[in-house]
């Protein structure tokens, strides 16, 4: 069994490290992800050896609570209005705190300006010390109380750090209180008050980069209209429909579930699925899905899908996976937040001894001590890889691009050759008209009118193209009459009271039909284009020709250029004949094709690419692609409403052209430059900042606020990804 809670009470890495540290000492836990960013646990586990209740009672011993996920989507919000009544509380801390050190701080600093005189010094000294005393036991007693859970069981967080520092100075400031020592209230109030400022802005800041999920959710519709027996309509939660029902969508409203069109015609703006501008024009029989804008005529939909199996449902559930997922490089930023507290502790105390060696002084030895401890920060280490995750996928699921995980991220940085499989990716997947030509003296609506007009006869792919070209055109059919297949060749009928033939060149050549040099050169033409070209006869008289393909898919050679200034090398791997796949890749400027290749075949392809060195990105539509897309280094799954949970890809697809291509690659791309600056600024600030903290170079109250700029300057960094343009 899997099961996900939320953990509140976390302020670090390290704390999210010593929780999962805990579970995967526990029998029956096979595997456990905690994550700090979204404060939330997701754990794998035998339900014969271990309960999820002992999951939720080991969370507790370590210090922490157990806040349980809502199941159903609808209860999601209900999650995140807890997390912000947390983010209200820390608020409300730091605002009493700022107010109460503030005037702590005036006095002290007014002091060392203009001299004790200023201000009565017993009067002065006390609203020091009372103030700075209120400020770290106060609104800084969480810090105190988390630590010393720890210290019972034997362990150290930030919050022991920050809990060490500001008890150590208010301490010390009270025995110089009584000895008539420089006293440093003010340091442990301002470090109080800094601490907390920082924590609130983090939160914020969090929430910020954690809202792809909510903003997903915001976008369903709530109810739906539901068709009664005797005709009525009744407003229900769509929460409450079942497959079958029938559901009538006004135009204007969200459509409210995944369904099949039963009667009427409008267009739809599914840009929330795909992130594609274009609205979708539907009609009887077509799929439409819940959250997607019903914009013109009225719609009567059959249910297809509870609303926890929907598209948005789907997608929702893939990107709060791939957030919860760590990154590969997300290791190295655990082990090195495992020991991180200990090791600061250790160098504090280092700290303190040398200075008292050195100067005689417990005081000097003492501030340089809690300078090491409250500038020394994990949570920015913490914070670094999974914020940009949940930005970068965040904002890759606005574009119809699902990211299933921080690894789908990483790999897509190394990429030296992307493999298409042609149909569904490159191309539409379907035949469509593309050409038609006329004789001298006919024209070419009459020619598609004569050939639709028998083609409507036919369950050919081919004859179903040339009937949606005449239907797209708006033109009437005539009645055809004694209609027969010859099998490899064509068909014909009688239209108007003359023989009507469709079909192969080589066909009417046989029959002795007549063929102007027109079409001679047309079929030549077409031929190398790698198109299908069928003759239309009337009688013994050929009135034209009509070529069909596969068509191309919008700014599929705008993608390969794209890819080539890249230095990604581009492989079109077909089932079709080596001429027709030539002459499609040269329109697009492919020139590594791989013709009349078996779905198995694909598979080999892409390791001897691997063998050679080369890391693969394979595209396909995840079906029988699945082996090429599993072994890829980066699979990428072209999806459509009916498939966007394809397990073999890492990277989905939703809807657009292979113009997403280039957007996922450069979505990884740029949230793996994100992750790296994240976690370069959060080492350099530790290994910088601690060893000048040591040597007395940095006053507490600097340090303190450095500590909490780091952490938001991370998931700054970070929310950049929102505004990527690709």
């Amino acid at each position: 069994m899997q099961s996900t809670f939320n953990i509140d009470g976390m302020h670090c890495a390290s704390c999210a490290i010593r929780i999962e540290a805990a579970f995967k000492k526990t029998e029956g836990v096979q595997n456990a992800n905690v994550n700090y960013a979204l404060a939330e646990a997701t754990v794998e586990f035998d339900p014969e050896k271990v309960q999820e209740h002992a999951l939720h009672q080991i969370v507790q011993k370590e210090g922490y609570r157990v806040r349980q996920m809502e199941q159903h989507m609808e209860h999601e919000g209900h999650g995140e209005q807890h997390a912000h009544g947390s983010e209200k509380e820390v608020l409300t801390r730091a605002i009493v705190a700022s107010v109460v050190a503030l005037p702590v701080l005036i006095i002290a600093m007014a002091r060392l300006k203009f001299g004790p005189e200023i201000f009565s010094e017993q009067i002065s000294d006390w609203i020091e010390a009372i103030g700075g005393t209120f400020v770290v036991l106060g609104p800084g007693i969480v810090f105190h109380k988390a630590a010393f859970k720890q210290m019972l069981r034997k362990t150290a967080s930030m919050d022991s750090l920050i809990s060490l520092g500001t008890l150590s100075a208010l301490a010390l400031s009270w025995w110089a209180f009584f000895a008539d020592q420089p006293k440093y209230f003010e340091t442990a109030a301002i470090i109080t008050a800094f601490i907390l400022i920082g924590r609130y802005l983090e939160a914020r800041s969090k929430g910020q980069a954690s809202a792809a999920i909510q903003k997903l959710l915001e976008l369903g519709a709530k109810f739906a209209h539901l068709q009664q027996n005797d005709g009525t309509t009744k407003d229900v939660p769509i929460e409450s429909l079942k497959k079958g029902d029938i559901v009538l969508v006004k135009p204007g409203e969200k459509i409210p579930i995944d369904g099949t069109i039963k009667d009427g015609v409008s267009s739809v703006d599914e840009s929330m699925l795909t992130g594609e501008s274009l609205p979708i024009s539907k009609k009887v029989g077509d799929l439409v899905y819940g959250a997607t804008l019903n914009q013109q005529g009225a719609l009567t939909i059959e249910v297809e899908k509870e609303s926890s199996d929907t598209v948005l449902a789907q997608i929702v559930r893939l990107v709060k996976e791939a957030q919860q997922k760590k990154a590969p490089i997300q290791k190295l930023v655990d082990r090195v937040s495992a020991v991180f507290v200990q090791a600061v502790i250790g160098i504090a105390i280092l700290t303190f001894v040398i200075w008292f060696f050195v100067t005689g002084d417990p005081a000097t030895s003492l501030i340089a001590a809690v300078a090491v401890l409250v500038i020394a920060c994990p949570c920015a280490l913490g914070l670094a890889t999974p914020t940009a995750i949940l930005v970068g996928t965040g904002r890759g699921a606005q574009m119809g691009i699902l990211i299933k995980s921080g690894e789908a991220l990483e790999r897509g940085r190394t990429l030296n050759v992307v493999m298409f499989d042609k149909t569904g990716t490159l191309t539409i997947g379907k035949p469509i008209v593309t050409d038609l030509v006329a004789i001298e003296g006919q024209n070419e609506q009459e020619v598609l009118q004569i050939a639709a007009s028998v083609e409507s006869f036919s369950e050919h792919p081919l004859a179903h193209a040339v009937v949606m070209k005449a239907n797209d055109e708006k033109i009437n059919l005539e009645t055809a009459k004694d209609f027969r297949s010859v099998t490899g060749k064509g068909i014909e009928a009688e239209v108007g009271g003359k023989m009507v033939r469709v079909g192969q060149s080589r066909w009417m050549e046989e029959l002795g039909v007549v063929m102007a040099p027109i079409l001679h050169q047309t079929i030549i033409k077409l031929s190398e284009e790698g198109k299908t070209v069928v003759i239309v006869a009337r009688d013994t008289q050929a009135i034209g020709a009509i070529g069909i393909a596969d068509a191309l898919k919008p700014n599929a050679k705008e993608t390969i250029e794209r890819l080539k200034q890249k230095g990604i090398g581009v492989v079109m791997i077909t089932g079709d004949q080596t001429k027709t796949a030539e002459a499609i890749a040269k329109q697009i400027g492919i020139e590594d094709v791989r013709a009349q290749v078996f779905p198995d075949k694909k598979l080999e392809i892409v390791k001897e690419a691997q063998s050679k060195g080369q890391k693969v990105a394979f595209v396909g539509d995840g079906i029988n692609d699945a082996p090429a897309l599993t072994q890829a280094d980066l699979g990428i799954a072209v999806g459509s409403g009916t498939d966007i949970a394809i397990e073999a890809g890492q990277i989905v697809l939703v809807g657009g052209g292979p113009e997403k291509v280039i957007q996922a690659i450069e979505i990884s791309r740029r949230t793996n430059r994100t992750i790296k600056q994240n976690l370069f600024w959060a080492f350099i600030y530790n290994v910088i900042g601690i060893p000048l903290a040591a040597l007395g170079l940095l006053n507490p109250v600097i340090a303190s606020a450095a500590m909490a700029f780091s952490s938001i300057s991370v998931v700054l960094n970070s929310l950049r990804l929102k505004r990527m343009k690709v």
